[in-house]
Formats: structure tokens, C-alpha cells, sequence
């Protein structure tokens, strides 16, 4: 397999989405070099590039989008600022890994995804739970029949504190305005929806409330006031295809140590009940527990085989761990000439039904997808 020469945007040490999966989930991939980073500033990047050895550091993506020794191009700056990144490596004909969401609204990642179809590259959505061993499995187990017709899926999600609660880290009080893209809904929503739809299908209709519990709070380091514009409470009802329940909840502002997931689905012959099985974790970025009840037996653990792991084990457990394997399938894309999964295309699918979550908030009406 070639060797793809990674360009990371985004890779500031003191901010870290980059340096908390990427960086780890790449030196760890012999399929992988990281060869150039950038930050908002030289500096910056030249610390970063120190820190893991990198050869080249830009305080400007559009010179390193156009580096040679640049294949693919991985967008990890903040969302306002995907579109100019992602245009810049289409233009200078790279591969996209682009982080979630896309872009701010459907008609942005349209937009993104008609430049990257006409660019003839791998372009990829770091919609990383689709490569979830654990989702991987479970969606199995179901396809199997373990549990028999799907009655209901139910997810609640308790987001820590900095999502949606009213102390906000200075880092991330630029997501505070609704104009950022931003929300419990848009990320933590999106991402739910998007792993859910891999195991038991997508909702065939939705109803939904979407609210901001916290329209003002402080700045966590000096108790500065800010508004806050994004929704930080999110209820979706829905229907699926199947004609199953589907029920998620995502609550913002928990205590960091009450944080995380429980997702129970229910079939006609038994019941999963699946938690995280670090503490905290979000259904797309942690290991799961995954327990398994036949009919009326006690539920009992159901470990996920080992050959659904895609990535070496040396990788730890958590963010890196599904952002490796999403790399990995980038990986053969570009070896196979085909579209990588998830690619900008389920990045616009996504968006536009976070689009009419909002639009089923707001009319208060049942909305058919």
C-alpha cells in the first residue's frame, strides 16, 4: 500500500481535538506519515511539529494544502473555518478528511461535496462511530435476528459540563454563537443518529424538542459573562423504517462525572444494553459494554470479538481509536479508487436532517424524512 502523506490543520497543542485523536491515531498507522501541520499561527505549528517530529510547519493551510509533499489534507480547525480549508485542498487536488460537521448548514456542505465529486479525490466525514468495532458488532447481533423484530431504540446521552452547561472554557467560548454550527444537536446529535442509523436504520419521521437552558454564562477561568446562542437540550422521537421507536435525548451541562451514554434496544426476542466502557464516553468515540438479554434470561456481557478491531492494539482506547480506523478505510479508498464511508455525501445527509430536527422543534409537528 503507498505511503499517504498526512497535512494536519488544526494541530495546536494547547487546543485538542488534534492532538487528542489524530496525532495518535496516525504515528501509530504504518499506512500514515504526517508530514506537515499548521495552526492559527508559525509558532505554533512549529511547537507542534517539535513535539511529534513533523517536517514542515505552516501558520497558513492554503501553503500547506499546496506542499507536495502533502497527499491528503485533515481539517480539525473550527467549523467556521471548514470551508475555506477544505476549498483550498480541493484546489490544490488532495485528498479531505474533514472533521464534523462539514460545514455550517446543508447548503455549505452541498456545496463542499458537488466541489470534491468534481475533484476526483478520496473526501472523508469524521462521522467516526460508522467504524466503531463495538457498533460494527452490534449491528451484526441485530442483523443476525439475536434480539428479533426491533420494537424501540432509546439513547440517552449526558454531555460534560463545557456542552451546554453555563461555564464555558475560555478555548470554547467562540461555539457559544448559534452562527458557529455548533451544538449539542449539530455534534453530539448528528453523531448519535448517524451510528444509530448503521445498526437499526434511519427514522422514516421525527418529532422533536430543541432547547437553551443556559442563554447566559460565564467564562470558566475569569467568570466573564456570555450570551449563549446554541441549544444545549435536545429530545427526538422518531419512527424508523422498520417501524420501531427511536427515542434520543442529549443533555448538556452534566457534571463531568455523571457524563455519558445509555442505549437500549429492545426486540421482539431480547434486549442490548450498551454503555461506555471508559467513563464518559460519547457512543461515537468510546469502547462499548454491551449486554445481552435473550427473551426473559438476566443480561449477560457479550464481549466484542477481537477480529472487529481494524487498527493496531497498540492504539489506546477512546478518541484515537475510531478516528485510526476511519483513516484506515481513507486508506483503502485511495488503494481501491473508491469512495470512502462516510464520505461529504452522508455529511450532507446529516445536515439536512438536523435541519429538519430544528424545523420539527419549531413547528412542534411530526416531519416524514
Amino acid at each position: 500500500m503507498t505511503l499517504i502523506r498526512v497535512g494536519l490543520v488544526g494541530a495546536s497543542l494547547s487546543r485538542g481535538w488534534a492532538v487528542r485523536a489524530h496525532l495518535p491515531a496516525l504515528t501509530a498507522l504504518p499506512e500514515f506519515a504526517v508530514t506537515a501541520v499548521a495552526a492559527s499561527t508559525l509558532d505554533s505549528a512549529r511547537r507542534t511539529a517539535a513535539a511529534y517530529g513533523v517536517p514542515l510547519a505552516f501558520g497558513d493551510a492554503d501553503e500547506l494544502a499546496r506542499h507536495p509533499d502533502v497527499d491528503l489534507v485533515t481539517v480539525a480547525v473550527r467549523v467556521p473555518a471548514h470551508r475555506a480549508v477544505v476549498r483550498s485542498a480541493l484546489a490544490a487536488g488532495k485528498h479531505v478528511y474533514c472533521e464534523w460537521p462539514l460545514a455550517i448548514g446543508p447548503a455549505e456542505a452541498r456545496e463542499l461535496a458537488d466541489l470534491a465529486g468534481g475533484a476526483g479525490v478520496v473526501h472523508a466525514v469524521g462521522l467516526q462511530g460508522l467504524h466503531s468495532p463495538a457498533a460494527r458488532f452490534v449491528r451484526d447481533l441485530i442483523a443476525a435476528g439475536r434480539i428479533g423484530e426491533i420494537w424501540s431504540v432509546a439513547v440517552i446521552f449526558a454531555a460534560p459540563g463545557a456542552l451546554g452547561g453555563d461555564r464555558i472554557p475560555r478555548a470554547q467560548a467562540w461555539a457559544a454563537d448559534a452562527a458557529a454550527g455548533v451544538d449539542l444537536l449539530s455534534v453530539s446529535g448528528a453523531h448519535i443518529l448517524a451510528t444509530l442509523a448503521d445498526l437499526v436504520g434511519e427514522p422514516r419521521e421525527i418529532t422533536a424538542i430543541v432547547a437553551n437552558t443556559t442563554a447566559r454564562a460565564t467564562i470558566a477561568e475569569n467568570g466573564e459573562p456570555v450570551r449563549v446562542g446554541r441549544v444545549n437540550q435536545v429530545v427526538i422521537g422518531g419512527v424508523l423504517a422498520g417501524g420501531g421507536v427511536l427515542s434520543v435525548a442529549v443533555q448538556g451541562g452534566t457534571p463531568g462525572g455523571a457524563a455519558g451514554f445509555l442505549l437500549r434496544i429492545l426486540g421482539r426476542a431480547g434486549s442490548l444494553t450498551i454503555t461506555p466502557a471508559q467513563p464518559g464516553g460519547s457512543v461515537q468515540i468510546a469502547d462499548w459494554s454491551v449486554l445481552l438479554a435473550d427473551g426473559d434470561g438476566v443480561p449477560e456481557p457479550l464481549p466484542v470479538p477481537e477480529d472487529y478491531r481494524t487498527v493496531p492494539a497498540g492504539i489506546p482506547a477512546g478518541p484515537p481509536a475510531n478516528v485510526a480506523a476511519l483513516y484506515r478505510e481513507i486508506a483503502r479508498a485511495v488503494e481501491e479508487q473508491r469512495p470512502a464511508h462516510p464520505d461529504f455525501g452522508t455529511a450532507v445527509r446529516y445536515h439536512r436532517l438536523v435541519e429538519q430536527i430544528r424545523r420539527a422543534a419549531d413547528s412542534g409537528a411530526r416531519v416524514a424524512l
